[in-house]
């Protein structure tokens, strides 16, 4: 995974992983025939030879990774932050996920699914563990007077993914669930930091699809759910954008994954159809050596504004990491003059996008 050697080469301080950490419902096949007729040839083991159900293939997921002597090389110089999204258990978990018809899966329970896999990742993961949760995944991790991190974690307290256009707030419109967000809040609040950095796993203002649901209507995996007003789980963020801005908390910008492509966002209440926050910028990058996807449709709730992109060609997907669309961002923040300048790399290195951020205060 040759993208790891290219970020150990820029020698961070520290390095944001926004989940997606391993795969456990990609399987490894021991060849593949690309585009040009060429063959692709793999190292397999038995955990990644099948969807991971047993806690040893979960286990089985990170050790594979740990193969790689570009990740142990990352591993051993680089300090980590880790948070995880769907692929640590399965594609787009949640408490409406239903494996009943997937052919791969022996074990149908989802539940047991997300205690193995929990279980696989904080074993592996580099987090302190809670004296308050055991499993808790949000985390908040302080870097001087520059820098806050909040971690946060839009998986294990989600309701189901629904049509998500529910007009008022419920178990169903879940996503970071409201003690989550009572601590993030809290958090931005009490932060004497400069920049206060919000780590995400998923973006804010881009239309993630999980099929249909009974009644034939789209159904959401992320908060967004299309053009218009504040419905679903853009309740729990309509909230937390407004509070953000009610209390005059200064220089919050947006890291995230997920989409498995580079993006640079900017959230602009003029052009929002919910205008109560205060504009920020959203930074995404992926895949790390995944299928290269997208870009994904918008959603106007909150004014997002693609000022980059770069993705795949129209109509190509899940290209393998050897068609080179694989990039990380690059964050830094000036001593002298406090501004964070943030830059999207591919895999050579080479900064594709570069933003410089101005500190406000």
């Amino acid at each position: 995974m040759r993208i790891y050697e290219v970020m150990r080469r820029r020698q961070a301080d520290f390095f944001l992983h926004c989940g997606d950490t391993i795969y456990a419902d990609g399987p490894i096949l021991a060849q593949m025939r690309l585009a040009d007729g060429s063959m692709w040839k793999n190292t397999v083991t038995e955990e990644k030879s099948k969807v991971a159900e047993t806690l040893a293939e979960f286990r089985g997921c990170y050790k594979y990774n740990l193969m790689d002597d570009n990740v142990r090389r990352f591993n051993s110089e680089t300090a980590q932050i880790w948070q995880w999204d769907d692929h640590e258990v399965t594609n787009n978990w949640s408490g409406s996920k239903d494996l009943t018809a997937d052919a791969r899966y022996t074990e149908k329970s989802v539940p047991l699914l997300i205690a193995r896999a929990t279980k696989a990742f904080l074993e592996y993961a580099p987090i302190r563990f809670s004296s308050e949760e055991t499993e808790r995944v949000f985390r908040h991790i302080p870097y001087g007077p520059l820098l806050d991190v909040f971690v946060i974690d839009m998986r294990s307290y989600r309701g189901p993914n629904t049509f998500n256009r529910q007009e008022n707030a419920s178990a169903d419109t879940a996503f970071l669930g409201s003690r989550q967000i009572e601590w993030l809040k809290r958090g931005l609040k009490e932060s004497k930091a400069r920049w206060k950095a919000i780590a995400s796993d998923m973006p804010i203002g881009l239309i993630v699809g999980d099929g249909r649901d009974s009644d034939g209507r789209d159904r959401f995996e992320n908060l967004a759910n299309g053009n218009g007003p504040v419905l679903g789980r853009e309740i729990e963020t309509a909230d937390l954008l407004r509070y953000i801005r009610n209390n005059n908390i200064k220089n919050t910008v947006w890291f995230t994954a997920d989409a498995h492509y580079t993006a640079a966002h900017y959230y602009d209440p003029v052009k929002a159809r919910f205008p109560d926050f205060a504009p920020f910028w959203e930074f995404m990058s992926g895949p790390l050596h995944a299928g290269s996807f997208g870009p994904n449709s918008t959603d106007d709730t909150f004014g997002i504004q693609v000022m980059f992109q770069k993705a795949p060609p129209a109509g190509q997907v899940n290209l393998p990491p050897s068609a080179g669309l694989q990039f990380f961002g690059e964050v830094q923040i000036s001593a002298q003059t406090k501004a964070m300048t943030v830059m999207l790399r591919d895999l050579q290195g080479i900064a594709l996008y570069t933003k410089v951020l101005e500190s406000e205060f």
